[in-house]
């Protein structure tokens, strides 16, 4: 059997600041995650670099969530 999923990504931009937020639906469960980076000020303008580190830091959110969500699972199957 093979599923394709969709991570839907948003990035929102300013002179300093990127902020990436991640949705993931999976089988009925929902997940969010966002990331973040900030450019030191005396730093030269790199956006790309903001997005690859923002967008890391959602994705590695999202891991944890599904992850927790995984474990939770698992837990309350071997409790049954």
């Amino acid at each position: 059997m093979n599923k394709d999923i969709t991570i839907k990504v948003h990035i929102e931009e300013d002179e300093s600041t990127t902020t990436v937020r991640t949705v993931l639906d999976l089988m009925g469960d929902h997940f969010e995650a966002q990331g973040r980076a900030r450019r030191n000020p005396i730093d030269d303008p790199m956006p790309v670099v903001g997005e690859e580190l923002a967008l890391a830091r959602a994705l590695n959110g999202l891991q944890m969530h599904v992850m927790e969500a995984a474990q939770d699972k698992i837990a309350r199957y071997l409790s049954i």
